[in-house]
């Protein structure tokens, strides 16, 4: 028997077959009949046929997502590119993001490589973009093979011209950097960057490296790197760029036109883009190009509806001459600008074309050479009617049809089949590769919708039928991350504030060599008050922390040498003794506390936890499996779990709460506001749909009686989870057997609901869920007292937000609002003034009639506030206007929109919450950070918005939330009081004395383990800017040396250095030996190594001799080859050895060989 698959079944029929026969051959084709799911099927059909390359036109950005989605799960996403393209004009010209750009290169490499097959799909816009010329496209591929010959200078010179931009570390797609001979890139479509070591012109080696680490992972012979950018200006295009400008600028005799065109023009003379390039395509490209000149010859082309195909470019036609208008009147654009291609003719005459359309009108003026119609029908919608769903399939049965019943996941269909044999109907499981004709089972898969094929015979009813259940894709995780992990948030940049141990809060002023005596070492310079500065060698940078204050406001300075910082530190220390002892005294209580040993995970757990619709990320796993442990086990859990904005942490809550409950104790979720308590409400709601638990709320929308009826419940124990604000925390309501609480934002309650909390919390398991981001070294010093989980890592199957930056523009707002009312979804529009916020709604109400428009702000009543936000969740609302008061914790998955009107006037911090309140969802969403028109952004804000635009990626927000304002909320874990102590000596050092203090009270005396030796060995040991020049990677290799632990991590450094930055010369062959010698000499706490003209002299500190005898010292001398007296000078021991005739490296040898015995003597002693 032969097995068949979905398309299989599709494509038995025999008009398909017709079809399909003629489809490849140039002819023009009209097809009517399919739609959505079926039309897919149809596509997969031909391609299945053809095994070659397709390319399917929609009307929108929209529509083509959504086929996507359909063929990716047909056919799986390898086989699937998108050419993405804004369906608004304006839209194509502002900032767009990564994902966008490197849409397009995969999309016109796919074209361009005849070994591969597979289906373009693109919107009518896509088709007009203005591209590069597929001869410069193809030229732009570089190759690069191992020993063959390139020239540096050139290579680097065409990677700027094909996009990438240079930096000093790569760390993103699209990057790339040169130190010496070493050039690293990192490819728009590759997961991991390369690294190209050359000898000369000689490529002599290559290899793949690891983005967080720096460090080479593997290494490949041949490397090929495709453009970054989907403009490629050759220097023939700057040349006509170039010639055109200065014509034009010679006959302009408007003032605002003149400046801008000549600011354009010095940038093209200097061989630069300009920010505005993308508008003046036409007058650097030669001829027009576009996406069909890039198809091979008889490529089949789909074009889905074409009347809306037709309506959409005639619609895009208007859009573009108000555009140009705009422009013209600005003084930014002449009349015989192009901005996008005229290929909308030339695919109305292309062959081999199939249209797709539902109605002859409208297609009048096309000439068709065969028609093939189709008699097929939408399913109807059940809305969980399960009678009236057997009916059908039992009368589809009758008539001999194929029915599949789809469902997105294998719980899914267990259920399915449970409740269809509840009402009688008993339906087989059938594999999606291997179907059975003329029978009704049920089948996994993730088609968006049903349909009937009258002439196949074919039924397909889907999850969004029975439930109205939209389908869930699990969709690829992208290799585009730059989610960095909480990386070191104390990397230090010109002009931070840091604190010195001795002499306090200064301005980090850089990094400087400094020679004395022929002798060059880097130094560290900090300024203080009166323009005082000190300079530390590099290698004593552990005596620095960054400055943090307890809410990111300025510091004050200190004068050098007033010993005000001392007092301050001292104060502080103080001050700390008494916090110290009520953690003790809570992680006291605590420990000695016995609470409820909920079992370990059953069945029932592990078809909950499977029924998740997303692909959990590592981080959520690993806090599942935390928590679950915490639970399991007989010490009450309070466990804190920080993940930023929208990270998968309700989920994790989720699944606690189950194990709860089906423990049978339990639940309640603790949320700071009312519009909270509902949201949560709705998602316990559906994600428990399927269980038999009850979930309810408390809340001040709830009448008198329903509350009481929730108590009475509550009491009973008929009622397993509620959800409510701090109204649960009053005397009125009793739980039957409370096991676990959930606190979601715990800062946002207030000092009495915490102390409420307390007392619960040393009974029942407590798991608080944050998304404020906690400095680490503040959970080193809680961590006895609370254990933490982190999320740090992005879902994968959220697409990254599209971040635009522009000016204000009334008709990218209209477009906007448009396109996501048209696919179902909601706005929101920031807007910070509370006083004219009421002139703005009506103004947006005039742009958009359409919509229906609501506002909030912070000075409504509460209630009124309230009801606003829960008409918006309810889709009463399209719009929102807010101030920044969303951007605490409104989740709406439902809107992926999202506006900020003086965008350049807020924080990071502000405008990285506010983003993560869109793109909730497994849609694109879109945020448009907008400044006033005509308006000279300051630097800051320029790098603001770029900063936010650059991280489209999420997960990197907690880099950048914590860059800006380094910590928010620091004082408030240890409560107001604390705040002006942190901010007096810095977060680092607060903590580091909080730390002392803890050890100290738990009678942990901290033994030291080694001494710090300094070393003045008159040898030059520096890390030369001609080696390494960036400031940011020399501390990093400084902080590398400085950590040394032997032989092993100094043959790693000495490898890695190789590695990421070429052969390197004596003086850091010197300085990473020293960083060895140093390590084994602190070992033996010595104090002090100096070269004085042919004597060595090393002194021990008073503290070596509790672990070394006078013998042990001549056991060590007799490993070495230098001659040496022993003497003892104030109870210290010295020793001097003659350097007379001996080279640097061999004094550096022998002082190792040295510092290796006494570290053998001393180990083998405390054994």
């Amino acid at each position: 028997m032969v097995n068949l698959n979905l398309t299989d079944l599709f494509s038995q029929n025999s008009k398909l077959q017709e079809w399909l026969q003629t489809a490849s051959e140039s002819k023009r084709q009209l097809v009517m009949g399919f739609s959505a799911s079926s039309k897919a099927l149809a596509i997969a059909s031909a391609f299945e046929k053809m095994q070659g390359k397709l390319v399917v036109v929609t009307a929108s950005q929209n529509e083509a997502e959504r086929l996507a989605g359909d063929l990716t799960a047909l056919l799986g996403e390898d086989r699937i590119y998108q050419f993405f393209a804004d369906d608004a004009p304006a839209a194509e010209f502002i900032f767009s993001s990564k994902e966008k750009t490197s849409s397009r290169i995969e999309s016109l490499s796919f074209l361009s490589n005849p070994q591969k097959i597979g289906i373009l799909i693109t919107s009518v816009i896509g088709t007009r973009i203005l591209l590069p010329s597929p001869d410069v496209f193809n030229d732009s591929q570089l190759i690069f093979n191992l020993a063959g010959l390139y020239n540096l200078d050139k290579t680097v010179k065409i990677l700027s011209r094909l996009g990438y931009q240079k930096v000093h570390q790569v760390l993103n797609p699209g990057e790339f950097s040169l130190r010496g001979d070493i050039l690293d890139i990192f490819d728009l479509s590759q997961a991991s960057p390369y690294r190209l070591e050359f000898f000369g012109d000689e490529l002599d080696g290559i290899r793949i490296f690891d983005v967080e680490s720096q460090k080479s992972l593997e290494s490949v012979e041949t490397v090929h790197i495709s453009p970054a950018d989907d403009i490629i200006l050759t220097p023939d295009d700057f040349d006509r760029a170039r010639q055109q400008f200065e014509e034009l600028l010679a006959m302009s005799h408007d003032d605002k036109q003149k400046n801008y065109f000549s600011d354009i023009l010095d940038t093209i003379r200097a061989g630069y883009k300009h920010k505005d390039s993308r508008q003046f395509l036409s007058f650097f490209y030669q001829k027009e190009h576009h996406l069909l000149d890039y198809l091979p010859d008889l490529t089949p082309v789909f074009l889905d509806d074409f009347q809306r195909i037709a309506d959409k470019n005639s619609h895009f036609e208007l859009e573009l001459a108000n555009f140009l208008t705009e422009n013209l009147q600005l003084g930014k654009a002449v009349s015989s600008q192009i901005y996008f291609a005229e290929a909308y003719q030339k695919f109305r005459q292309y062959q081999p074309a199939t249209f797709f359309s539902n109605f002859h009108k409208g297609l009048g003026h096309l000439k068709f050479d065969s028609l093939h119609h189709f008699t097929q029908y939408p399913m109807q919608e059940f809305f969980n009617q399960f009678p009236l769903l057997i009916d059908e399939i039992n009368r589809y049965q009758k008539s001999q049809a194929t029915v599949l019943v789809q469902t997105d996941s294998l719980q899914g269909q267990e259920r399915l089949q449970k409740t269809l044999q509840e009402y009688g109907l008993s339906l087989q499981v059938s594999q999606p590769d291997s179907l059975i004709p003329n029978k009704a089972q049920l089948v996994i898969g993730n088609l968006s919708n049903g349909f009937y094929l009258a002439d196949s015979k074919l039924v397909l009813i889907t999850e969004n039928e029975i439930f109205h259940k939209k389908v869930r894709r699990k969709v690829r995780a992208s290799h585009q991350s730059n989610a960095e992990r909480l990386k070191d948030y104390n990397e230090l940049n010109k002009g931070d504030y840091v604190v010195h141990n001795v002499h306090g809060i200064g301005r980090f002023m850089g990094i400087e060599t400094i020679e004395i005596a022929g002798i060059h070492r880097d130094y560290v310079t900090i300024q203080y008050q009166n323009s005082d500065k000190i300079s530390i060698p590099v290698d004593q940078i552990e005596l620095l922390s960054k400055y943090v204050a307890s809410d990111g406001k300025e510091p004050k300075i200190n004068k050098l040498n007033d010993g005000r910082f001392q007092r301050a530190k001292q104060k502080v220390a103080k001050q700390v003794q008494d916090i110290a002892d009520d953690l003790l005294k809570l992680y006291a209580e605590r420990s000695q506390q016995k609470g409820f040993a909920f079992s370990p995970d059953d069945d029932s757990q592990r078809a909950f936890d499977d029924d998740f619709a997303f692909v959990e990320t590592e981080d959520q796993l690993r806090s599942i499996k935390e928590v679950k442990r915490d639970m399991e086990s007989s010490r009450p859990m309070d466990r804190l779990l920080v993940g930023d904005v929208g990270f998968g942490k309700t989920e994790v809550a989720m699944r606690a709460a189950f194990k709860a409950v089906n423990d049978g104790k339990q639940v309640a979720v603790l949320v700071p506001t009312t519009v909270l308590a509902q949201q949560h409400f709705n998602n316990f709601k559906a994600r428990f749909d399927n269980y038999p638990i009850n979930v309810d709320v408390m809340s001040r929308f709830r009448t008198k009686a329903e509350q009481a009826e929730t108590l009475e419940k509550l009491k009973k124990g008929q009622l397993d989870i509620i959800i409510g604000t701090h109204r649960l925390l009053s005397k009125d309501v009793v739980f039957s057997d409370l096991g676990l609480i959930v606190i979601d934002e715990e800062q946002r309650f207030g000092v009495k609901h915490k102390e409420t909390l307390k007392e619960l919390k040393t009974k029942v398991d407590v798991l608080t869920l944050t998304a404020t981001p906690i400095p680490r070294t503040l959970h080193m010093s809680m961590l006895g007292i609370r254990d933490l989980s982190l999320i740090e890592t992005p879902p994968s199957n959220r697409y990254p937000v599209q971040t635009y930056v522009l000016e204000r523009n009334l008709s990218i707002i209209r477009d906007a609002v448009m396109r996501e009312i048209d696919r179902g979804g909601q706005v929101f529009y920031v807007y910070n003034k509370v006083d004219s916020i009421d002139k703005k709604v009506s103004e947006l109400r005039e742009l958009i009639p359409e919509a229906n428009i609501a506002f909030v702000h912070g000075q409504m009543s509460e209630i009124q506030l309230e009801n606003t936000l829960l008409d918006f969740i309810d889709g009463t609302y399209d719009v929102l206007v807010a101030t920044t008061i969303i951007e605490t914790g409104v989740d709406i998955s439902n809107v992926n929109t999202l506006f900020i009107e003086n965008a350049d006037h807020m924080g990071l911090s502000t405008l990285y919450q506010l983003r993560g309140r869109v793109g909730r969802s497994n849609r694109i969403a879109y945020a448009y950070l907008m400044y006033q028109p005509d308006k000279v952004l300051t630097e800051v804000s320029e790098k603001r918005l770029e900063a936010i635009k650059g991280f489209t990626e999420l997960g990197s927000g907690f880099k950048i939330a914590m860059r800006d304002l380094s910590i928010r909320g620091a004082g408030n874990i240890l409560g107001a009081s604390q705040s002006g102590f942190i901010d007096s000596v810095g977060f680092e050092m607060y903590s580091q004395l909080l730390e002392e203090a803890i050890a100290t009270k738990q009678g942990k005396i901290q033994k030291r383990l080694k001494g710090n030796t300094e070393i003045n060995l008159q040898i030059d040991a520096y890390l030369p800017s001609a080696y390494i020049s960036d400031e940011r990677q020399k501390i990093e290799i400084y902080k590398r040396i400085r950590e040394l632990t032997g032989q092993k991590d100094y043959q790693e450094l000495q490898d890695e250095l190789i590695d990421r930055f070429g052969e390197y010369p004596d003086q850091v062959a010197y300085l990473i030996e020293i960083g060895l010698v140093k390590y084994y000499l602190d070992q033996a706490f010595v104090e002090l190594v100096e070269r004085k003209s042919n004597n060595l002299n090393l002194r021990f500190e008073k503290n070596a001799q509790t672990y070394y005898l006078t013998q042990d010292y001549f056991e060590a001398l007799s490993q070495t080859n230098l001659k040496a007296r022993i003497r003892e000078y104030q109870g210290q021991i010295d020793i001097v050895f003659d350097s007379r005739q001996k080279k640097d490296y061999e004094i550096l040898e022998e002082l190792r060989h040295f510092g290796q015995a006494l570290q053998e003597i001393r180990a083998r002693k405390e054994k």
